[in-house]
């Protein structure tokens, strides 16, 4: 029998490794991130976002460091407050926090050519 994923229309990864921040902060943005989804009410349905905390996600500077796919967007330097941010602004109304924005992969969300 094949297990079955719940629909979701993004998918945020949270680096909670020790490189790139100090003191494993990432451990704390995933953390408020389930309250703030929940506040937000992207945790079920359509518009729900799937959130996966990962040991390294490779930069190993300037973290804690968040993903946000299917657009590609790469934050650094993530707070608490920042974070807030990003749920209400990007995963919610659909805008990039432009300011905060390390690496993108593309418009789409696809690797350029």
């Amino acid at each position: 029998m094949m297990p079955e994923l719940e629909p979701y229309r993004r998918h945020m990864l949270v680096c909670t490794g020790g490189f790139c921040s100090d003191n494993r902060a990432g451990r704390a943005i995933y953390a408020r991130l389930a309250l703030l989804l929940q506040r937000e009410g992207l945790l079920f349905g359509p518009t729900r976002v799937k959130r996966s905390e990962a040991p390294c996600l490779g930069v190993c500077v300037g973290g804690p460091i968040v993903v946000v796919y299917p657009e590609g967007v790469w934050y650094a330097g993530v707070s608490l407050e920042l974070l807030e941010r990003i749920v209400v602004e990007h995963l919610k109304g659909g805008r990039v926090v432009d300011e905060a924005v390390c690496h993108r992969l593309g418009p789409t969300g696809a690797a350029p050519e």
